[in-house]
């Protein structure tokens, strides 16, 4: 497997540089591990092993590090690194790291210490709450030991931990050490041959960094219940498991092997995939995008497939789900998890809505999105081009129909279609509804009230597909056929003068918003465009001058005196600038489509793509950021690695694949 992200010491040794790289693991079933290269805790979503409690987005930090001390040469050389109150650094095991390389997935440390290496790795168990860490010691005969301290908690992962005089109940046997929190839960540590020491100490103070640059409470405290001591051999593995599983295997070995095996998988590909011959950054990003699918109970109870949004902090939204469908299922060659995902959300809708998230250990939906139903109509599209399933479809069709009705006849926050030039109108004071949702108290920083634009590219472009879809199964198609050339004339609407692009709402409380936003290019990526060729000329020539950077489109125009042109601050300043100028990734694979069907080069179009591949060796590895400044020189921010920026940027690049072979239109 090639080592396509590598580090040697001008970054392993730069705590700056170290810390700012994330590495991120998840098991498929809502858990994940993470951290940096530099192995200090700088986020409260560090750590080896993150899982759900009950339901899927109720995770909570159970172990947040293993603090290696190695002992060669009469000397201890301590190899973790810990930030403390202060900005303190100690110790500063960092220095000695003489490389850092993603193999597959699994990060992998490399520490040098005279003639004595020492190699780390991380990996997590599919679909188990289990972390493995690995040791591998090569070099000298010196008689070398390690003593691990294996830190522990039980917070929820958004939060930090007070300092406490509780404590864990915490048991030794064998190779074995079992930890039990007062509230039940069970951590079991398995070990390859060690002395076990169980002791319990709480070390306070850890200051985490990333937190307190976003604003937030940044001072935690965690719980060391035991220490670990190898006698280590030269070329011999030694490590151990942590895990919530009743009853979980061991072996070290065989874990590892199987990990690396199914990401060579991955990345080799089928021989009849386009992704097999793709650059290799492409291919990197295949892998990632394993790690955005999860199977979990969705509400009421029901079982199935779906997508968290983003690592660390996000769940899984249902806008989010659909806009990443296609690329993280479709182009991945697993129309079968598209399925799954179709119809499981298939029984959540209600009153013609998606929800757009699942909150609270219940996970009451929430329907507040005007947006979510018609990607989902969208995201049914895809699965048909691909799979021609008319039997899925003829089962999911009433509710494709009930979703047309609603809208038609007026659902949630009034979400309903205007009789008389058949748009759709949205939003009420205090409610944010499309996908620029940024709330601070009760100020809604964009609130779009009216006919937004891509919401109208998007209704039309539901109607179209509704028609095609009854058409293929012998049922009326009329209706939807003329409702989309009554959307497509009304449409005109949003054109401005002389070529200057479309309005981003029209028909609001104040008249029509004419800022320069990026919402418009939904009317030109969209399968079914409302527009003239000459319009969608003008739309993507527009967004490319005042919008298109190399990593997204602006969401707001650098000469609107809105415009915010970094992502920094305290949560107000933060979600202030969220939607005023800030860069979003996900809307680069839609402009690059968009100038694809005006100008017919999916070549040139995919080259907008390219330069996501030097930034898979910054902010979370191997994957695409969230957000990134609005100002150069376009800092990631946000989170480290986000569904639909990888999605978005994978689905534009197989479906222009795919035009250079002549098999997309």
């Amino acid at each position: 497997m090639s080592h396509t992200i590598r580090f040697g010491r001008e970054i392993c040794g730069n705590l700056q540089q170290a810390e700012r790289r994330e590495w991120w693991l998840a098991n498929g079933k809502g858990g994940y591990a993470g951290g940096n290269v530099a192995g200090s805790l700088t986020r409260r979503y560090h750590g080896l092993l993150v899982s759900p409690l009950s339901g899927a987005l109720d995770r909570h930090l159970m172990v947040a590090k293993a603090d290696a001390t190695l002992k060669v040469f009469d000397c201890e050389w301590p190899l973790f690194t810990n930030r403390w109150y202060g900005d303190v650094i100690e110790p500063a095991g960092y220095r000695y790291l003489e490389s850092f390389e993603l193999v597959g997935r699994m990060p992998v440390w490399r520490y040098a210490i005279g003639t004595v290496n020492l190699e780390i790795r991380i990996w997590m168990e599919p679909e188990q709450a289990t972390t493995y860490v690995a040791y591998l010691y090569t070099g000298s005969d010196e008689p070398v030991t390690l003593s691990v301290d294996l830190l522990a908690n039980r917070r929820d992962h958004h939060g930090v931990m007070p300092i406490s005089e509780s404590t864990a109940s915490v048991f030794a046997s064998p190779n074995e050490l079992e930890v039990t929190w007062p509230q039940g839960e069970r951590l079991r540590l398995m070990t390859t041959e060690a002395e076990i020491e169980p002791w319990q100490h709480w070390y306070e103070g850890f200051e985490l960094k990333c937190e307190s640059e976003r604003g937030l409470a940044s001072l935690d405290n965690n719980l060391s219940v035991g220490r670990l001591v190898y006698t280590l051999v030269p070329n011999h593995w030694v490590g151990f498991a942590v895990s919530l599983e009743q009853e979980p295997s061991f072996d070290l070995a065989a874990s590892m092997e199987g990990f690396l095996s199914r990401d060579r998988e991955i990345i080799i590909g089928k021989e009849d995939d386009l992704f097999s011959l793709a650059p290799e950054w492409i291919r990197r990003l295949t892998l990632s995008a394993n790690d955005f699918l999860i199977y979990r109970q969705l509400p009421p109870g029901r079982s199935g497939s779906s997508i968290i949004a983003g690592y660390p902090w996000f769940g899984d939204w249902g806008r989010d789900t659909m806009i990443s469908l296609s690329g993280l299922t479709l182009a991945m060659g697993h129309p079968e998890i598209a399925r799954s995902i179709l119809l499981s959300y298939a029984g959540l809708v209600e009153q013609g809505q998606l929800p757009n998230r699942f909150v609270g250990q219940g996970e009451t939906p929430e329907y507040n999105t005007v947006d979510a139903a018609l990607w989902y109509i969208e995201a049914w599209r895809a699965y048909l081009e691909v799979t021609g399933d008319e039997a899925s479809l003829a089962t999911v069709f009433p509710t494709l129909c009930g979703i047309i009705d609603w809208y038609k006849k007026g659902t949630r926050y009034g979400i309903g279609m205007d009789a008389t030039d058949r748009l759709i109108s949205a939003g009420e004071p205090g409610m944010q509804l499309t996908w620029m949702d940024a709330k601070v108290g009760d100020w809604v920083v964009t609130p779009r009230i009216g006919k937004p634009v891509e919401i109208n590219a998007l209704w039309y472009n539901a109607l179209c597909i509704m028609g095609d879809f009854a058409e293929c199964l012998d049922k009326p198609a009329e209706s939807y056929r003329q409702d989309a050339q009554k959307v497509r004339t009304s449409f005109q609407k949003f054109s401005k003068e002389n070529g200057s692009g479309l309005n981003d709402v029209v028909e609001g409380p104040h008249g029509d918003d004419v800022s320069v936003r990026p919402n418009q290019i939904f009317a030109v990526s969209l399968h079914h465009s409302p527009l003239s060729p000459d319009i969608s000329r003008e739309v993507v020539d527009l967004c490319g001058r005042e919008l298109l950077t190399s990593y997204g489109l602006r969401s707001l125009a650098r000469r609107d005196k809105a415009f915010r042109g970094r992502y920094e601050g305290g949560v107000a300043d933060r979600d202030g600038a969220y939607h005023q100028g800030t860069i979003w990734a996900w809307l680069l694979g839609h402009y690059a489509l968009a100038e694809y069907r005006v100008t017919g080069d999916a070549a040139a179009a995919q080259r907008h793509l390219l330069p996501f591949s030097d930034h898979l060796t910054d902010a979370g590895l191997g994957q695409i950021s969230e957000i990134f400044d609005g100002d150069p020189p376009h800092l990631p921010r946000g989170a480290p690695a986000q569904a639909w920026s990888l999605a978005c940027t994978l689905d534009a690049w197989w479906r222009l694949e795919r035009a250079k072979q002549g098999k997309e239109r």
